[in-house]
């Protein structure tokens, strides 16, 4: 049986990126949809890239594809609501990286959801694995977790 993890705390990232739920994030519930949580995932990885300016999402030759993702969710979030996407890499690869990411409602320190994101960077032509590129690998350091899962 797989343990249910428990939800991470806000001071376990280091890097946010605020996102407002569209009224399209709903579903019939009332609540965000599970598929819009992959959405601020991407939103959130790409975000950091693209002001760490590392990805130009037209140009890049090197891009990153997902390979994985997974999620657990702890609590609902509604629209209209803005939360914030933590961000923090759990594992720096030579041509991958781990992402680990968190939902956070308002000022709420517990995620409301959160997951795994991990990405295969590869030449945008050949689409073949590639070493991440040294200034992109520079940005992706600073949200190394230690092991104790602070940043």
């Amino acid at each position: 049986m797989i343990q249910r993890p428990t939800p991470k705390k806000r001071n376990e990232f280091n890097n946010f990126c605020p996102i407002t739920t569209r009224w399209m994030d709903n579903d019939a519930y009332l609540h965000v949809n599970n598929v819009a949580y992959y959405s601020f995932f991407d939103t959130a990885v790409n975000e950091y890239l693209i002001q760490g300016g590392v990805l130009d999402i037209r140009r890049s030759t090197v891009t990153g594809l997902v390979a994985h993702s997974e999620c657990s969710y702890f609590s609902p979030v509604a629209f209209p609501e803005a939360i914030q996407v933590g961000l923090r890499v759990a594992r720096l690869g030579k041509s991958s990286v781990t992402y680990e990411l968190g939902v956070f409602r308002d000022d709420a320190e517990s995620a409301s959801a959160q997951g795994r994101f991990v990405h295969v960077y590869v030449d945008r032509q050949t689409s073949r694995p590639v070493v991440i590129p040294d200034d992109m690998r520079s940005l992706l350091e600073r949200l190394i977790i230690d092991r104790d899962g602070t940043c």
